[in-house]
């Protein structure tokens, strides 16, 4: 009973109603009929109901005055009201108090089937994307940000800030501090949040292409354009577009956004007519764009459209506290991922991770989490483990070591460099292969070959 869709009949008309009844039965529903509308008014509550199915000339409580007592107690429910009568005013006024379908007497079993099937699909459908929604908006509320140091901290209060307000933002920092992850914050916290955000890096499209990504084209404006195109900024409507590497924007697309932001307009390539939407403009870059300004590769005036706000996102080695949190955030994850159970970071892995410079930032640290959570046999992240993925100083692994500095070195040492000799032993000598297994980077493998003097036959 419980995976079956449960359909609540009312119809006054006996022979009718068990009709309906046994169609919907036989195809799989779960099925209560009531020949009397009092009953079923009574009977109704929320939840308990997928569909409910109803004549509208009933004795007593019509089938509109019933409408009106279910949705009042379920307004989600899809309601199909059934008639022998179906005039225009009748199907208005069914329609406005909140019935999905009607249906009209007499009708087949194939007909009545198709209605509730379309009412229950359709009503999935605005459930699974109310879920989406509010997935969404949980998951980028801003006590949802991983962080607890003071820079983290004062960029989420401008973002709280800012959010609301209609105006555009530039987020500056360096690759891999999450600067994507505050825009989707903005735009999940502002009134465009019901609408959609479109994100385009425009640091990975030829020119030849950004341009009619981002603005579409009409039929025939080049060799290729068979058809009517919209563009991002088309799709993003009533939401938020946001520009990631804006600093790549080539000058005839700078020329286009710049007319856009101050116009609310532009021209798809090839149309003379405007097109008018109503956007957003969030942009983010890792480059110093004040300097491309004055080297004139970027435009001034569409520099201060897109900088009416500036949000500096801090990197990972000036947000210290915001390390453990991060790590662990990023284990709980793996591990609900891939069903393993490591508990964190060892005290001494733990020490090294949080005075290790994280060039590549959040995005670094996400990627040495899962490779060594990869590699790792043990209930912790162990300090082994993680050095196979980052560079750690001696003087960062921390003072309260059993070992002196030399014998810990020396240790240290020779596990990279049997590791590293089994490693490429292992995968014949194929690096490439070696560096896919250990989930390091290639330039990294090479360096260690080179500093450890590993020659071919050392993994023959």
């Amino acid at each position: 009973m419980s995976d079956k869709k449960r359909v609540m009949l009312i119809d006054n008309e006996e022979g009718l109603c068990r009709m309906m009844e046994a169609v919907l039965l036989d195809n799989g529903y779960a099925v209560r009929a009531y020949t009397r509308s009092f009953e079923a008014a009574e009977d109704f509550k929320a939840g308990l109901w997928d569909l409910v199915v109803s004549d509208i000339k009933m004795p007593g409580m019509d089938g509109l005055e019933l409408l009106q007592k279910v949705k009042a107690k379920d307004p989600g429910i899809p309601v199909i009201m059934i008639t022998a009568y179906a005039t225009v005013e009748m199907s208005i006024q069914a329609l406005r108090r909140g019935a999905y379908d009607m249906l009209t007497k007499p009708f087949e079993p194939e007909e009545l089937l198709y209605r509730v099937k379309n009412a229950l699909h359709h009503t999935r459908l605005l459930e699974e994307n109310r879920e989406l929604r509010e997935e969404l908006v949980g998951k980028f509320r801003f006590d949802n940000i991983i962080g607890a140091s003071e820079g983290l901290k004062s960029v989420l209060e401008r973002v709280e800030k800012i959010a609301i307000r209609d105006t555009s933002v530039l987020i500056t920092g360096e690759s891999g501090t999450g600067k994507e992850l505050i825009a989707q914050a903005i735009h999940y916290n502002s009134l465009r949040k019901d609408n959609k955000f479109v994100a385009i890096n425009c640091g990975a499209l030829p020119e030849s292409l950004l341009e009619s990504e981002l603005f579409g084209y009409k039929k025939g404006a080049f060799t290729g354009a068979v058809e009517n195109r919209h563009g991002l900024l088309e799709a993003a409507d009533g939401g938020t577009l946001f520009l990631d590497e804006v600093g790549n924007l080539p000058m005839n697309v700078q020329k286009t956004l710049l007319r856009f932001l101050q116009e609310q307009e532009f021209h798809r390539i090839g149309e003379t007519t405007p097109t008018r939407v109503d956007v957003r403009i969030l942009s983010a870059t890792n480059s110093d764009l004040k300097a491309t300004v004055k080297s004139g590769a970027f435009r001034e005036d569409l520099y201060y459209r897109l900088n009416v706000v500036n949000l500096h996102l801090p990197p990972l080695r000036e947000r210290k506290p915001d390390i453990p949190l991060l790590a662990a955030h990023f284990i709980t994850l793996q591990n609900k991922k891939f069903g393993t159970r490591i508990k964190g970071l060892s005290p001494d892995a733990l020490e090294a991770a949080c005075g290790y410079a994280w060039p590549g930032n959040i995005r670094q640290l996400k990627n040495v989490i899962e490779a060594s959570m990869a590699m790792e046999n043990g209930d912790y992240i162990s300090l082994p483990v993680l050095v196979q993925f980052i560079e750690v100083p001696l003087d960062q692994a921390g003072p309260d070591f059993d070992v002196d500095e030399g014998e810990y070195a020396r240790a240290l040492s020779r596990f990279e460099m049997d590791y590293l000799k089994g490693l490429l032993r292992k995968n014949r000598g194929n690096i490439e292969a070696a560096a896919r297994e250990a989930g390091m980077n290639m330039t990294t493998i090479y360096r260690k070959i080179k500093k450890y003097n590993i020659r071919k036959e050392d993994c023959s």
